[in-house]
């Protein structure tokens, strides 16, 4: 507290008038901490049960009752427990506490607008560290200013009202992380809220950290396989990039990032799904999806649905890569979800406008871009020397009527390795995953790929250019010769051969298999009607007549060329048995 000369003061509120003797001490103890005289007046303040709180400038000594038990409960959360017994180590704890005197700052509300508190009197609080307030509910430092800063909430901002006083915590939002995370669903802050009781964290970790600088990371090259046979085959995802999925409204985008999920099962990677801003049941359903199909064993599921705060699904994201980073730092594959960051972008900017920061383009905040490069940098392939454990996100963006261009998609395409673009009308005509082969890329590629996909996929994007720039021009002619309509036909099976239903992922040899009959002209005479039958049956012969092959390219990863011709004389016996079942 300073005067109106700005001198400091110190004031002292206890229920019961001082002594003049206890008087005497505490103006000894502020010259000998100070180093000068300050001076000291008495406010009566019945809120106190027992004892006395000081406040000299913005520090705050408190001897209340309150405070004394708060000072213990702080001691013992540092208390490590060991191989003994509890009762011995709280025992040595009671006789070791000792009243600390250190000052403690201590703020006091100003103004409450919904989910952002402004706060007076913490002058040394730092930008992202953790606020409490007399009611309990906890904010984090995001706005500072000349003699005050403003905080967003993480609770309910209804019982805080100005004049309430304010607590610092010295510590950053956080994220406690473990194993015991996998196979459970929590809230932005670590919270189950499935039910299943409490989970017993192993460590703690920031929610924002620094990215892996260049000499921490080593190549993308190692494939991170989704099951799915568009992206597989033409954009491959390695372990450690960032690869953007992106289209409008109900085009199978979170479909095809639940189904890289389930591809992951028995390949010893944890997969963890951050939703933000979804419907409750909506999120509902996807976990029960996982759990029927034994995807929750190695997922977590971080939930800031639709109705909860805006500085929830602001910090969701994040704390869902502190999650990944625990275990990628543990030499472990992680693959991570962000479904969406258009909701991320607008719950930002909520709070932006909130805190009276001026906008930008688009109604934006201008660091908006930094808002997703922070995070999504933090995926990674870590060196050996860090264990070589990798991060690989799945970023989700929704756009408004196929608009890649708009300010939040040229944001996010800017700082990720390649999109998946998922077309409404292909989603509609069928084809599904309606991934546009012209706008998609991945720029790993085939870096990310085995020789064996490599070799099978060959020139399977040339052939879908082809045939869709055939299908374009021959749109205005119905004269056509027998040349163009097989080539029509022909990729008119491709994309047939593309399609796949959601919760099917198909592993590598199966792919191969797919993909080495397809580009040979296997399929060419089969009707489009008839080709999701015959796939069925082509990969059902080759595992019954063929395991060892099967199981040798998903082993090696590798298909030499008597693997290949193997594959091509067992699928022209398939369509042959095939063909006289029809016949039949």
């Amino acid at each position: 507290m300073r005067n109106a000369r700005g001198r400091m003061t110190a004031e002292l509120r206890s229920a019961r008038e001082p002594s003049q003797e206890q008087l005497q001490r505490f103006e000894k103890f502020l010259a000998r901490t100070y180093q000068k005289k300050v001076p000291l007046h008495w406010e009566k303040d019945e809120t106190i049960g027992s004892g006395f709180r000081l406040q000299a400038g913005s520090d705050v000594y408190d001897w209340t009752l309150d405070g004394r038990v708060r000072q213990f409960r702080d001691y013992l959360r540092q208390i490590q427990p060991g191989q003994d017994s509890l009762l011995p180590l709280m025992r040595q704890a009671v006789e070791n506490w000792e009243l600390a005197v250190v000052p403690e700052e201590i703020g006091e509300v100003l103004t409450v607008d919904g989910e952002i508190a402004t706060v007076s009197g913490l002058d040394h609080a730092q930008y992202g560290e953790i606020l409490v307030f007399a009611s309990g509910v906890k904010g984090m430092v995001q706005d500072l200013r000349r003699g005050e800063l403003s905080c967003i909430l993480f609770g309910d901002g209804e019982e805080i009202t100005a004049g309430s006083l304010v607590r610092r915590t010295l510590k950053t939002a956080g994220m406690p992380v473990g194993e015991e995370f996998l196979g459970r669903v929590v809230d932005a802050l670590g919270v189950p809220v499935d039910g299943r009781g409490r989970i017993h964290s192993e460590d703690h970790r920031p929610i924002e950290t620094p990215a892996p600088g260049i000499l921490d990371r080593q190549p993308v090259n190692t494939p991170m396989e989704t099951g799915l046979l568009a992206i597989d085959s033409m954009f491959p995802i390695g372990r450690g990039q960032r690869e953007l999925i992106i289209g409008d409204r109900q085009t199978g985008k979170t479909a095809v990032a639940v189904d890289a999920i389930l591809n992951q099962k028995g390949k010893d990677v944890v997969c963890i799904y951050v939703a933000i801003g979804q419907k409750t049941s909506s999120v509902a359903q996807l976990v029960e999806n996982l759990r029927r199909r034994g995807a929750m064993e190695y997922t977590t599921v971080v939930c800031a649905p639709a109705g909860a705060s805006a500085a929830l699904q602001y910090i969701a994201p994040y704390a869902g890569c502190a999650l990944g980073e625990y275990f990628m730092h543990l030499g472990r594959d992680v693959l991570i979800v962000y479904d969406d960051l258009s909701k991320h972008a607008i719950a930002y900017r909520a709070l932006s406008l909130l805190l009276e920061r001026s906008p930008g383009r688009e109604a934006y905040p201008g660091d908006v871009f930094y808002l997703h490069s922070r995070l999504l940098e933090r995926s990674a392939h870590l060196s050996d020397e860090l264990g070589g454990g990798s991060m690989t996100a799945l970023p989700i963006v929704e756009t408004q009527a196929g608009d890649v261009s708009a300010y939040i998609p040229t944001n996010i395409i800017s700082i990720t390795d390649g999109q998946i673009f998922l077309e409404s009308d292909l989603f509609f005509s069928g084809q599904r995953p309606a991934v546009n082969v012209g706008l998609s890329v991945s720029r790993v590629g085939g870096d990310a790929q085995t020789k064996a996909m490599k070799s099978a996929a060959g020139t399977l994007r040339l052939e879908l250019a082809q045939y869709r720039e055939m299908e374009v021009f021959t749109q205005f002619s119905s004269d056509l010769d027998d040349a163009t309509k097989r080539q029509l036909t022909y990729g008119q099976g491709l994309m047939r051969l593309l399609r796949q239903p959601q919760y099917a992922p198909f592993s590598q040899h199966q792919q191969v298999i797919i993909l080495t009959a397809a580009l040979n002209h296997v399929m060419q005479d089969i009707p489009l009607e008839e080709m999701d039958r015959f796939r069925s049956d082509l990969l059902d012969y080759l595992g019954e007549n063929a395991p060892d092959l099967c199981r040798r390219i998903d082993m090696t990863g590798m298909l030499s060329d008597e693997d290949r011709e193997e594959i091509l004389a067992l699928a022209k016996k398939a369509l042959e048995e095939f063909r006289g079942r029809q016949g039949a």
